[in-house]
C-alpha cells in the first residue's frame, strides 16, 4: 500500500530522474562576447551575409548582450583555442515578405550565435530559382551549395503556411541534393529548427523541419521553437535616422520578452554545445557500415576489371584494342544517357547535369 501510494503520489515519476550537476554561473562571463570584431572580420562577408548585425551601441547594451550564457561562451572558448576555427552556421529563413517574421527571427537567433563566436552567414532566398534539372550553374544555387559544404550546422526556420512550410524554404533544401557523387553535402551537421505562425501556437512547420533533418542525414538537436501570432511579438520599425530613438529601440524590430523568447535562446545554446561537441567527431558520424562495404565492393571491381584487361592486352593486343574501343563507346552511351535524362527519364541514368541523382 505504502509504495502505491508513493507511485500514486509520483505522476511524473521524478523518482526515476538520473542525477544531473547544476553547472554554476560564472559572473565573469557576463556581458562578454566572442562575437567576431569588425577589423577581423572580412568585409565582403560582412555585407553579404550579416545583415543582423547592429551598431555597437545597441550590440554592446541590447538583450542579447544581457544573456546569461557563460557554460557555452566557456565551451566555445575553449573549442576555438583548441581548434583555432569558429563553429561556421549556415542560418535559412522561409519568407520573401518585405517584413518577413521568420526572417526577423533568424537575425535573433543569428546575434546570439555571433555573439557565441560562430561563423555565422544568412542566405537570401530572393532569386534564387524553383528546383528543376536544369539551373544547376544558377549563380544562386551555387552559392547556397557552398555554404552548406562549408557549414558544420544549420539553423533552419519557416513560417507555418497551409499548416505545413513554404515553399521558399522547402525550394532551398531541395537544391541542396542528399548526394553529390560521393559527397553528402550535409551529412553528419547538427541542426536546430524553429518556425512562426499567424495564429495559435502549431508545431506542424517545425515537425516537417526534422523530417527534412533526417532526410538530409543531419543531427537535429532535441529542442525547438514554435512562435506563436508573430505579428504582436516584434517591436515596431525604427528609422535609424533617428540614431536615440534607434538605439533605444535596439535597432526595431526585435523579439519582445516572454516565454517563447527564452525559449529561442534556450535552442541557439543548445545548438552551439552539440555542434562544439559533435565537430571533432564529424569524421566518425560519417563513418558507416554500409558506405565502408559499398567502398570495399567498389575497390574489388576495379582490381578485377584493371586485371582483366591486363590479360585481354597480353593474350591479343588488337582484340583488346577493339575491346577497349567497345567499352569506351558503351561508356560513351551512359554518359549521353545522363545528358539526356532531363528529357526523357533519370530512372536509368545515375548523373543528370552533373549532379548524382541516384540519392535525391
Amino acid at each position: 500500500m505504502a509504495a502505491l501510494s508513493r507511485i500514486n503520489g509520483d505522476l511524473n515519476n521524478t523518482e526515476a530522474i538520473r542525477h544531473s550537476t547544476v553547472i554554476p554561473i560564472d559572473p565573469s562571463y557576463a556581458r562578454r562576447t566572442l562575437a567576431i570584431p569588425e577589423d577581423e572580420d572580412r568585409p565582403n562577408v560582412r555585407a553579404a551575409y550579416r545583415p543582423f548585425l547592429l551598431p555597437d551601441e545597441i550590440a554592446t547594451s541590447d538583450w542579447v548582450a544581457k544573456l546569461e550564457l557563460s557554460t557555452a561562451l566557456k565551451m566555445a572558448e575553449a573549442d576555438m583555442e583548441r581548434t583555432g576555427e569558429r563553429l561556421r552556421v549556415l542560418m535559412l529563413y522561409g519568407s520573401l515578405r518585405r517584413r518577413s517574421y521568420s526572417r526577423l527571427l533568424t537575425f535573433e537567433c543569428a546575434r546570439i550565435l555571433f555573439r557565441l563566436g560562430c561563423d555565422v552567414r544568412i542566405f537570401d532566398p530572393t532569386g534564387l530559382p524553383v528546383k528543376d534539372d536544369v539551373q544547376h550553374d544558377h549563380a544562386k544555387v551555387q552559392e547556397l551549395r557552398e555554404l552548406s559544404k562549408w557549414s558544420d550546422g544549420h539553423v533552419w526556420i519557416s513560417p507555418e503556411q497551409h499548416g505545413t512550410l513554404t515553399g521558399v524554404f522547402k525550394n532551398q533544401i531541395d537544391w541542396i541534393p542528399l548526394s553529390t557523387g560521393s559527397v553528402r553535402p550535409t551529412q553528419g551537421r547538427t541542426l536546430a529548427v524553429a518556425e512562426v505562425s499567424g495564429g495559435s501556437q502549431s508545431f506542424n512547420a517545425v515537425n516537417m523541419l526534422r523530417i527534412l533533418g533526417r532526410w538530409m542525414r543531419m543531427f537535429t538537436i532535441p529542442n525547438q521553437s514554435s512562435i506563436p501570432k508573430a505579428y504582436t511579438t516584434f517591436t515596431e520599425v525604427q528609422n535609424p535616422d533617428d540614431f536615440g530613438a534607434y538605439v533605444e529601440a535596439e535597432g526595431g524590430s526585435r523579439l519582445m520578452p516572454s516565454g517563447n523568447r527564452e525559449r529561442v535562446v534556450d535552442c541557439m545554446e543548445e545548438f552551439a554545445k552539440y555542434t562544439i561537441i559533435m565537430r571533432s567527431h564529424f569524421d566518425l558520424f560519417n563513418d558507416r557500415s554500409s558506405e565502408r562495404v559499398e567502398r570495399l565492393e567498389k575497390s574489388r571491381k576495379a582490381e578485377c576489371q584493371a586485371d582483366g584487361a591486363n590479360g585481354a592486352n597480353g593474350a591479343n593486343g588488337a582484340n583488346g584494342a577493339n575491346g577497349a574501343n567497345g567499352a569506351n563507346g558503351a561508356n560513351g552511351a551512359e554518359d549521353k544517357a545522363g545528358e539526356e535524362g532531363n528529357a526523357k527519364t533519370t530512372a536509368s541514368a545515375n548523373v543528370v547535369n552533373g549532379i548524382d541523382v541516384a540519392g535525391i
